[in-house]
């Protein structure tokens, strides 16, 4: 079985001290580069007057991911390769990580920066949601109001989610599934209507978000 594809969850901040300065590390989702990079900049803008925005990112899983960091000033190989050992040592992928420094008067050496931005990252770690990347299929379903218990359970043995229910001359359910519990839910859905009922699939996604 293949490992799961983790990502951040939600957006998680956490800050934490080493000498006298700040260090807060915001840290979350991103899908592309692009995205990356647009997380940066929001939380550059969001912290104008900080000393450092190190950054840092995963985008991708396994053997096909890109990865990149910056030390934005302070010591090369001091704040962004530290950073970035910590996120390739979490286990997630699509994830970007700033940690955003307020100087306190302290130096705190070469060796000192590099805990203090590695302890960074770890602390938000600690805090932070994790969720599954995940192929989806979503379905649309159609059937008599007496069948409506044993579709709710159907779904749910399968692991699906009901996204919607309608309730008209007959009822219409709309309901996502991970892709490779799909086919099994279909065979027992004709099983259950005795070949009256089909799923009929109106999206696929190969990267869902799902909470763990």
């Amino acid at each position: 079985m293949e490992a799961p594809l983790l990502v951040p969850a939600a957006e998680t901040r956490v800050e934490t001290q080493a000498g006298n300065s700040r260090f807060i590390t915001t840290i979350g989702t991103a899908l592309t580069v692009n995205e990356a990079k647009a997380f940066i900049q929001r939380v550059k803008a969001e912290f104008s007057d900080a000393t450092h925005h190190v950054p840092a990112y995963i985008i991708g899983h396994g053997r096909s991911t890109l990865a990149h960091c910056h030390d934005d000033g302070e010591p090369a190989g001091t704040a962004g390769r530290p950073m970035l050992a910590v996120l390739q040592g979490s286990g997630l992928g699509d994830v970007v990580a700033v940690v955003t420094r307020y100087f306190g008067g302290t130096k705190l050496g070469t060796g000192g920066l590099v805990r203090a931005y590695g302890d960074a990252v770890r602390a938000a770690l600690v805090a932070l949601p994790r969720a599954e990347k995940v192929a989806t299929t979503t379905v649309m379903v159609e059937f008599p109001y007496s069948l409506l218990e044993r579709v709710r359970q159907l779904v749910e043995s399968h692991d699906g989610i009901i996204i919607d229910e309608q309730f008209a001359a007959a009822i219409t359910l709309t309901a996502r599934f991970r892709s490779e519990r799909f086919p099994e839910f279909a065979v027992a859905l004709r099983e259950l209507s005795h070949g009256s009922v089909e799923a009929v699939v109106v999206e696929t996604n190969e990267a869902t978000i799902m909470p763990l």
